[in-house]
């Protein structure tokens, strides 16, 4: 089964979230999402191969994962996922 979210998908999606990427673990960055002066999420980046998964992301962004790649593929913009935290009542 194919990976929805790859290494460079997950790492798209931290910089379009203007994610701080803490580099203190041993087998993975954690990107840290902030919005108005407070972490809204965080997700595992792992330093491996390029082809391990990322499945997890979605999840941790409150997303379903045709949008988290979205979201790396710029269909969906850092407006939008907002936008989608505000109605799930994450923000």
């Amino acid at each position: 089964m194919a990976r929805v979210i790859t290494t460079d998908l997950a790492l798209k999606i931290a910089r379009k979230l203007h994610a701080t990427i803490n580099r203190d673990g041993k087998a993975h960055d954690l990107a840290l999402i902030w919005h108005n002066g407070k972490v809204v999420a965080s997700f595992g980046i792992r330093r491996g191969s390029k082809d391990l998964g990322h499945d997890h992301v979605p999840a941790m962004l409150h997303l379903r994962a045709n949008q988290a790649k979205q979201l790396a593929q710029c269909t969906m913009s850092e407006a939008d996922w907002i936008a989608v935290m505000r109605e799930g009542n994450w923000l």
